[in-house]
């Protein structure tokens, strides 16, 4: 509601004006009143005031001195006068000082609601004016592009449930007609290659990092909205490109980045690409294709042989299978599994072998979560392709991935230490996943232990339940976009993580005793720990 304030020196007549109309009606709240022009402007220096509704002749102020001020230090305050006199000199400064309008008294009751009708309306579109340019200065700033590219990696990550929060998101980040739309992802990355001539040591894959990642994103931005990138901590070194079909061929798309790449650093890039993929719950499927190509691409372990053989070596429905076991803690049960396949691999071809060594590498990884989780450097078969060479038996294999499994994944049974490495990854992944629908019981079930048991164990070693350290950590990235961003509660709401602007509003003044907007207009200096009041 806007607010409003009735300036007049006679009681009666500031009464009579709240009776002439039904402000409620107009989403209009009468939030004061004052007797002459200094007592109006000692209201508006300690409240936000959008509508005075103000006399002329009063003593003390009077109209003309209270306009000039108002005009001086308020200007975007919407003035209304009403005055008993038809003056010249009363007319001219209400026009001088851009008062919305003019009436004389008596006023009748549908002249005075039409006006603030008026009013209302011209309020309404200048605050979606507003809107809009924060939502534009928002998508140009940097923390905006930090937030899409952590949704980009959500849905690539994650199991992408076709919710409305999802929805939501998307649309928040210009991504809503892309579920709809067929995509191929692209991965790319430097690689040194068997073979090729000796760099000088500033000219390694590892310290052209930067620069590759640089040109990579410069070259996706001249493709405009058809063309998504992100970056994945887990795989250090690699860029993914998200491309709509239809706006380019993709053999084009990754010959012109290849070129890119090659011209300003003198090293080619090697890339991998997915299949053509369909809404946001065959995103994952194609992020790990784009992850696997790249990995298995001609230009490291076996020329000509890299993309050869079935375009899936490990089904979807064994992918599920294997995925639960991984999950649930069930290492003897993955070991037998993945035995099985990869015996079965390794009788057809040495590329479908290969291939599936990949393919079960990455669910092991995927399933570690969090990057204190992951295996060590040495064992990261993405930056040491090369390393598969040595895995040249199926009981080498077995056991270099059940070995990976057993290190990575934490088992419930586990005390002590494991305990403790577990809740730091676990609040490691409510930081980095805050803004998404996060549960107790789902997290406990993704680190395999029993609900109650997890809810006592996380209170023990973090020193406060799962909610309230949830509810902080939102709460402490609230602040910052309410007092580094003009964004609106609803937008705030959602990208913390909190279902509605109402139930944002009512945790937020209930933990800080005060409504977001009003800590937006005055934050107390005992706020700038930017830390919840325990």
């Amino acid at each position: 509601m806007y607010r409003v304030l009735i300036v007049d020196d006679e009681p009666e007549i500031r009464q009579g004006l709240r009776l002439k109309a039904d402000f409620a009606a107009l989403r209009l709240s009468v939030i004061g009143e004052a007797g002459n022009g200094q007592e109006a402007m000692e209201r508006l220096a300690c409240e936000a005031i959008d509508i005075v509704i103000t006399d002329m002749n009063m003593p003390v102020m009077n109209g003309v001195s209270f306009l000039e001020d108002c005009r001086r230090l308020y200007p975007e305050l919407k003035l209304i006068v009403i005055t008993g006199y038809e003056d010249f000199h009363y007319a001219r400064a209400a026009v001088r000082n851009q008062a919305r309008d003019y009436l004389l008294k008596p006023v009748a009751s549908d002249e005075l609601t039409a006006v603030l009708r008026k009013v209302k309306e011209e309020l309404d579109k200048e605050r979606n004016s507003r809107d809009q340019q924060a939502v534009i200065e928002w998508r140009l700033s940097q923390y905006y592009k930090e937030m899409k590219e952590h949704f980009l990696v959500h849905l690539v990550k994650e199991d992408a449930a076709q919710t409305d929060a999802l929805r939501e998101r998307a649309v928040l980040f210009e991504l809503g007609e892309w579920d709809a739309a067929g995509v191929y992802f692209v991965t790319a990355g430097l690689r040194e290659r068997s073979g090729a001539a000796a760099q000088p040591p500033e000219r390694t894959p590892g310290k052209l990092r930067l620069p590759f990642e640089l040109l990579g994103r410069e070259f996706a931005g001249r493709l405009e909205s058809c063309c998504q990138v992100f970056t994945d901590h887990s795989y250090p070194g690699l860029i993914h490109f998200i491309v709509q079909e239809g706006y380019t061929a993709l053999p084009q798309f990754s010959t012109e980045l290849a070129a890119c790449i090659t011209a300003h650093l003198g090293f080619e890039p090697v890339i991998g690409c997915s299949s053509r993929k369909f809404s946001f719950r065959e995103w994952k499927d194609g992020f790990m294709e784009a992850l696997l190509a790249w990995n298995l691409s001609e230009h490291s372990l076996y020329p000509g042989e890299g993309n050869s053989g079935p375009e899936a070596v490990l089904t979807e429905e064994l992918s599920r299978t294997l995925r639960r076991q991984l999950q649930q803690g069930e290492h003897e049960c993955f070991s037998r599994t993945a035995q099985h396949e990869l015996q079965q691999a390794f009788s057809r071809s040495r590329a479908c072998f290969v291939k599936l060594i990949f393919q079960l590498y990455l669910l092991v990884d995927a399933a570690a979560g969090t990057p204190a989780s992951r295996p060590g450097y040495d064992q990261q078969l993405w930056l040491h392709p090369e390393r598969v060479h040595k895995l040249d038996s199926v009981d080498k294999a077995v056991s270099f991935l059940t070995g990976l499994a057993g290190q990575t994944l934490h088992h419930p049974q586990g005390a002590g230490d494991s305990d403790e490495s577990v809740i730091r990854t676990a609040t490691q992944y409510i930081d980095s996943n805050y803004m998404y629908d996060l549960n107790l019981t789902e997290l406990a079930k993704r680190f395999n232990y029993n609900s109650s048991y997890f809810s006592e164990l996380f209170k023990a070693k973090v020193g406060t339940s799962f909610i309230a350290y949830l509810t902080e950590i939102r709460m402490t990235r609230a602040i910052h976009l309410l007092t580094d961003t003009t964004l609106g509660l609803w937008d705030i709401a959602e990208l913390t993580g909190f279902s509605n602007a109402s139930y944002f509003s009512s945790k937020f003044k209930k933990i800080y005793g005060m409504a977001p907007s009003d800590f937006r207009q005055n934050p107390p200096e005992k706020f700038n720990s930017q830390q919840p009041k325990k």
